[in-house]
């Protein structure tokens, strides 16, 4: 590992701009709450949505997970308001006392639920009367559809919004427009807020103001602020109104944080910190409301598994088993149930290359005809032999190992580095061969192209389209399409960086398999996780409830050595005498940004050879005086200057372009029509509406390591400053180096936090209920 300054002796840093921190948001319900209005420094009010959008779209685990870094009262600091307070009611007393006990284990779990609790929905509802904060996710179930696909001329438009008027105001806006006024918020928000809300927005704001925390980027200082203003002395920080927004909300954040739900005691924790009086009956009436559900997760406890029926589950209840309490909103403890049900449905309903056995000798006439008809139609089924043969002339062990454990399963796990990719892909060649339907699903734009590099053995390109995206798969733009039953007309899907799958993005596309489909989930379990909500991939692995093939091909070349080193807790120094890892030190963030601007301008183009335009700029987060908004405001000054005159960008600028939450595409500006900004995708066009440029847009020399997860440049260029220290964690280290193909380049500055970020701190955990769910319903395999 070279420590020469590639770029040579740097002239003196540019002087960092200062930035004002975040003013400290006042107790809710304290007299002198400011209206809503913009936030300071990195952290933008309601009156940036625009920003906010962008930031949220792009995986809010790309921020450090500080709380108090968004204006949040400190964690010790006690609400200075008791106006209204009163005394706590006998039923919270009771649960707030129940659930302390069960979380300890001195009481059994059946005692928390003496009362029937509100029975689960077991679809999507209606939207609620009191809408919570979410995102909306048009490529997942809860968004109510999928990414549209190619329209005319190949060109994909962006995102479907709602219908606006002749004036090209959303329904509802106007009225909107004056309650925020009168509340003293942004009139710049109505349109968010009347979409979010719907036409009734208005009303439903002068009925209950703490609906504004809906709207993504309000915080509920300036909710409170909000409601203060139109309610006047019957503001109370202990209405009832407030604390049902608020669980809501605080749920909601988590899960841009990527947990499904959060422990009881979290989440009273995190009520007393935004100042609700009194949790336990907060969540009390929640819960009683069916707005917040709650479960049990048995804690594990050494040399003891899970239990796997429900005598056995009954038995240790019985035994006192800890167990712990976990809350979650509706929304993703369905997608969690889903995926677990679709994943146990794969692995049951696969009959394996012999088909289903008789049930007897015995057997009706009209059970006889079924099973006739039943083999007719899997004719096309390879057998067993063809699977040997095709294992036999797999390019590699692994490969082999994987074509003949999914010969017999229906749900495999594939776990390696960016080497092992060619495992799956040899998979699905093989199975096309056999002539079954097969593809494997990658999660951005440039793992699709990876991948059909790597299936495509024939020059005709013919299996080329088997290569998909998996955004692409689920909207019908591409793959197979579906069955008239709505399956997708598939008979086995490989999907790789399958870390990259959010729990509602995965609930979909295994909802959409056809039962006896053949599922492999393949990627690389040292990775982030997905930018949404849950952990899926890490999950299944960890639950245990399918065969696991593990790849031995290891990542070539120092690149290689050094992210694999990296992988198991060391960082070590690699030889590298191609200059394939240079580090250059820096003393501060401005130096930091001026080394990244001329390595990407001129000394990898010069001494590596890799242009700027193949050269990805990688920073821990999109803040701060080193993140992503400063980083692409040099290089674009560096790399096309201009003035910005279509929304803030020129033809030429990199942009990334966030058709839905957590898929970001890196694609160029071309130019400016009457329908929006077109863009070129890597030879696709997109077309981006002019109301969405501020809100879907940035520009892209420089991501953040979720933007890139997924993706592979010749090289990249990774900047570590020294106020990125709280956010490096060895999944994300490990996930912005790997992203270089040939060269890698390390603006250091953050000091021993780099060392001490990959041996010690492993990923900040998420909180789930995957593993269990899947324990709970999958027999364990052989």
């Amino acid at each position: 590992m070279s420590t020469d300054r590639l770029a040579g002796e740097a002239a003196s840093a540019p002087e960092e701009a200062d930035t004002a921190p975040p003013a400290p948001a006042p107790e809710a319900g304290a007299e002198g709450n400011a209206p809503v209005n913009a936030g300071q420094g990195d952290t933008a009010g309601p009156g940036d949505t625009a920003g906010q959008d962008r930031d949220r779209a792009d995986g809010a685990n790309d921020r450090a997970e500080q709380t108090d870094a968004d204006g949040e009262p400190a964690a010790d600091q006690a609400p200075t308001s008791a106006t209204g307070k009163g005394r706590r009611s006998a039923a919270a007393e009771a649960l707030a006392a129940a659930v302390r006990a069960v979380e300890s284990g001195e009481r059994s779990a059946a005692s928390f639920f003496n009362e029937p609790t509100p029975a689960r929905r077991p679809a999507p509802a209606p939207a609620p009367a009191a809408p919570r904060p979410q995102q909306p996710r048009p490529d997942t179930p809860a968004g109510g559809g999928v990414p549209p696909g190619p329209g005319p001329g190949g060109v994909i438009p962006a995102a479907p919004r709602p219908a606006r008027g002749p004036g090209g105001e959303i329904a509802g806006a106007a009225d909107v427009r004056q309650v925020l006024a009168a509340g003293g918020a942004p009139e710049t928000l109505a349109d968010r807020v009347a979409e979010v809300l719907g036409e009734r927005a208005a009303e439903a704001l002068r009925e209950d103001p703490w609906q504004l925390l809906a709207v993504p980027g309000v915080r509920h200082d300036q909710a409170d602020g909000f409601a203060r203003a139109l309610l006047g002395p019957d503001c109370r920080p202990d209405d009832e109104r407030r604390a049902r927004a608020l669980t809501g909300w605080l749920l909601e954040r988590a899960a841009l944080e990527g947990h499904t739900a959060l422990e009881s005691g979290a989440l009273r924790a995190a009520l007393a910190k935004v100042s609700v009086p009194d949790p336990d009956e907060a969540l009390r009436t929640v819960i009683a409301d069916g707005e917040v559900l709650v479960f049990q997760d048995a804690l594990d406890t050494p040399g003891a598994g899970r239990p796997t029926t429900t005598a056995a589950a009954d038995d240790e209840e019985d035994a006192g088993q800890p167990v712990r309490v976990l809350l979650g909103l509706d929304r993703y403890a369905l997608a969690e149930e889903s995926l677990a049900d679709g994943l146990g449905r794969m692995a049951s309903t696969f009959a394996g290359p012999s088909g289903p056995a008789k049930e007897s000798a015995e057997e009706s006439a009209e059970d006889a005809a079924e099973d006739a008809a039943a083999d007719e139609a899997s004719v096309g089924e390879p057998g067993a032999p063809d699977w040997e043969k095709a294992a036999a002339a797999a390019p590699s062990p692994s490969a082999a190992e994987l074509i003949r454990t999914v010969a017999g399963h229906g749900l495999v796990t594939h776990s390696g580095g960016e080497a092992a990719r060619a495992e799956p892909a040899a998979l699905v060649a093989a199975a096309r061969a056999m002539g079954l339907r097969a593809y494997a699903a990658a999660h951005g734009e440039d793992g699709r192209r990876r991948l059909a590099e790597l299936i495509d053995t024939d020059p005709s390109g013919a299996a080329a389209s088997s290569a998909v995206t998996v955004a692409g798969l689920l909207s019908g733009g591409e793959g197979p399409g579906r069955d008239e039953e709505g399956a997708l007309a598939l008979d086995l899907l490989a999907v790789l960086d399958a870390p990259q799958l959010d729990v509602e993005t995965a609930a979909m596309l295994v909802e959409s398999l056809p039962d006896g489909a053949r599922l492999v989930l393949s990627g690389d379990p040292r990775v982030l996780w997905s930018a949404g909500p849950g952990r899926v991939f890490a999950d299944l692995l960890a639950a245990r409830r399918c065969p696991q093939v593990v790849s031995r091909t290891p990542d070539p070349g120092p690149i290689g050595e050094l992210v694999s080193g990296i992988g198991i807790g060391e960082l070590n120094q690699v030889e590298a005498p191609g200059k394939e890892v240079v580090i250059v030190p820096v003393r501060d963030a401005g130096e930091a940004v001026h080394r990244t601007v001329q390595l990407v301008a001129d000394s990898v183009p010069r001494a590596i050879g890799v242009p700027a335009e193949q050269t990805q700029v990688i920073t821990p987060g999109h803040g701060g005086a080193a993140g992503t908004r400063a980083l692409n405001t040099a290089l674009k000054n560096r790399l096309n200057p201009g003035p910005g005159r279509f929304g803030g960008f020129d033809p030429g600028d990199r942009v990334a372009y966030t058709p839905a939450p957590g898929r970001t595409v890196l694609a160029t500006v071309v130019s400016a029509e009457a329908d929006g900004l077109r863009l070129d995708r890597g030879g696709t066009p997109v077309v981006v509406g002019r109301e969405e440029v501020g809100e879907l847009l940035r520009h892209g020399w420089a991501i953040t390591a979720h933007q890139a997860a997924g993706s592979r440049w010749p090289a990249a260029v990774v900047v570590l400053p020294g106020d990125a220290a709280s956010a490096l964690t060895r999944a994300w280290v490990y996930t912005a180096f790997s992203r270089a193909e040939h060269h890698l380049s390390v603006i250091h500055g953050a000091d021993a936090a780099l060392p001490r970020a990959v041996a010690e701190i492993p990923f900040k955990d998420r909180t789930t209920r995957l593993r269990s769910l899947l324990q709970a319903q999958i027999p364990t395999t052989g």
